[in-house]
């Protein structure tokens, strides 16, 4: 096949890694023909395609197009341009199958692929544009866009039941457009990471006694790090041994290390700032457990990370989570941004060494067969086929 992959960005995060991986996958399993368009990897978070890895950058062996006026922010007349470039592009590679990423780049890509009658045209929703945080206005126009854009595919992919759940609820799409593609990554690396769990403990300075609490986040809005330092004072008067790492970097780091000090906390926080996604499995692996407290996420990959990593997990119940931490199971699943139940559950944790370890490993079987990136690209393989199957000469609807 002839697969574009379209994505406004591709900067360090779960959606881009899910999309660099299904190119990687589609052309390593399958032999398949594949360019990748994207928009330039603008922001704090550093570009995806250039980190190194033990195989040379991530981003080499994978064919790309940079349209520069692709951007995150709404701007009509750099929009109208980026439309104009995609479909050039599309024009060019004559694609069979166009499967899209992201809001920006989800609009502009099914438009212009519709426009251009691609037999196959994919979206996946890695989380709902709209949400109850934004203005009203704001929440209507996002939906107004996903619901213009999906009667311009033909199939819409969600990474969790629970991002299906919220755009038909939103009357964005039928039900029967959606399917479940779990995002997948490479599993083996977490799966060892215990390996080295001592060695890289001790590279964080923590001693063995120490109690590590990790969160894996973007240092900024709506992540829920502000939830964390709240409950802080509370854990470490029940629970003196436990230390916070927070691994991420982002434009509230300021504030909250502001924060931490005011409550005479900075000895029990370290900050890693940006790290290379190669390095989060040996940081989960140094965790004892692993805190996820977002307030909107489709379905945050570090959760089955952090299981296959022997990590259980603390989570707000949004989104996706509950479709990976089962309270008493693999985890503790609570109410969003409340801070009692979160003290609980960490100092519980902290207290019952033999909990951690069996939550941890009750979670572990399951997200090795659900989250390999084998799964996810062999799933999205047969849901091309199965369009171009019954779509043969069919476009989406105009």
């Amino acid at each position: 096949m002839r697969i574009a992959h379209i994505i406004t960005r591709m900067i360090i995060g779960g959606a881009q890694e899910n999309t660099l991986l299904s190119c990687r996958g589609l052309i390593e399993e399958y032999g398949d023909e594949v360019l990748l368009i994207t928009g330039p990897a603008l922001g704090p978070e550093g570009s995806l395609l250039d980190i190194e890895t033990s195989q040379g950058r991530a981003g080499e062996g994978v064919a790309t197009k940079l349209i520069p006026s692709l951007r995150r922010e709404i701007h009509p007349l750099r929009d109208r341009q980026a439309l104009k470039e995609i479909k050039k592009t599309l024009r060019e590679f004559q694609p069979d199958v166009v499967h899209t990423h992201s809001a920006k780049g989800g609009f502009l890509g099914r438009l212009a692929a519709s426009q251009l009658k691609i037999p196959a045209i994919i979206h996946t929703v890695h989380g709902a544009p709209f949400h109850p945080y934004q203005s009203a206005a704001a929440r209507a126009f996002f939906r107004a866009c996903e619901k213009y854009a999906a009667r311009r595919c033909h199939k819409l992919v969600s990474v969790a039941d629970a991002m299906t759940d919220q755009l038909v609820e939103a009357s964005v799409a039928p039900r029967e457009k959606f399917t479940t593609i779990y995002s997948g990554f490479d599993v083996e690396p977490f799966l060892h990471a215990r390996e080295i769990r001592d060695q890289t403990r001790r590279e964080l300075g923590y001693r063995d006694d120490e109690i590590v609490v990790a969160k894996v986040a973007r240092l900024f809005h709506l992540k829920g790090h502000e939830f964390l330092v709240q409950a802080a004072p509370q854990i470490v008067a029940r629970a003196p041994k436990v230390r916070f790492l927070l691994i991420g970097d982002g434009i509230l780091q300021e504030k909250l290390q502001e924060q931490i000090e005011a409550a005479g906390l900075q000895d029990y926080f370290q900050f890693t700032g940006l790290v290379s996604p190669h390095r989060i499995p040996a940081l989960l692996g140094a965790a004892d457990m692993v805190c996820h407290l977002s307030l909107r996420e489709g379905l945050a990959r570090v959760l089955p990370q952090a299981l296959l990593s022997g990590a259980p997990v603390v989570s707000y119940n949004i989104d996706g989570a509950r479709e990976v931490v089962v309270s008493g199971k693999t985890g503790f699943l609570l109410p969003p941004k409340t801070i009692d139940p979160l003290v609980d559950a960490v100092v519980t944790l902290a207290d019952d060494e033999p909990l951690r370890h069996r939550l941890a490993g009750q979670g572990r079987g399951a997200c090795a067969k659900r989250f390999p990136w084998q799964v996810m690209v062999r799933e999205l393989r047969q849901l091309y086929e199965q369009v171009l199957g019954s779509n043969p000469s069919q476009t989406a609807e105009l």
